[in-house]
């Protein structure tokens, strides 16, 4: 007994079911991509920030008085290093210990262009401060 109805119903079943793996593979690249750019733009915004706050005054360090940066000193380092790594970015100074740094980048999508998604922008921040020890004990 012969079914003619059901002739090359596994072969719809493969080529659905192969798209669809395809297309989930390749938003797993793109997404872990997403991520790893992500990261990459906290650890720059964090280098940077870091870059920021050794630029200390160093008068008044020296004389034990206060601990602050030089804020155009540190803003001029930061984004140094940022130009450098090739990204843009913001560079915040509060109080004069604070040092605040904002990283925008994008991911190229390898897959989702094929469904219109080219590009996915991510944001990294990250902040050093300043701290003043004595003995190990910050004061």
């Amino acid at each position: 007994m012969r079914r003619d109805g059901e002739r090359g119903s596994i072969s719809v079943w493969l080529a659905l079911s192969s798209f669809v793996m395809i297309f989930l593979v390749g938003l797993t690249v793109d997404l872990g991509g997403q991520v790893h750019a992500h990261e990459r733009a906290h650890d720059l915004a964090a280098q940077a920030a870091r870059a920021g706050g050794e630029e200390v005054e160093g008068s008044a360090a020296i004389r034990g008085r206060q601990l602050v940066v030089s804020p155009a000193a540190a803003r001029t380092a930061a984004e140094r290093y940022l130009d450098a790594a090739g990204v843009n970015g913001t560079v915040a100074i509060r109080d004069g210990q604070t040092i605040t740094v904002t990283v925008q980048d994008s991911y190229d999508a390898k897959f989702l262009g094929l469904i219109g998604i080219g590009r996915l922008d991510v944001t990294g921040t990250a902040t050093a401060r300043l701290v003043r020890t004595l003995g190990g004990d910050q004061r």
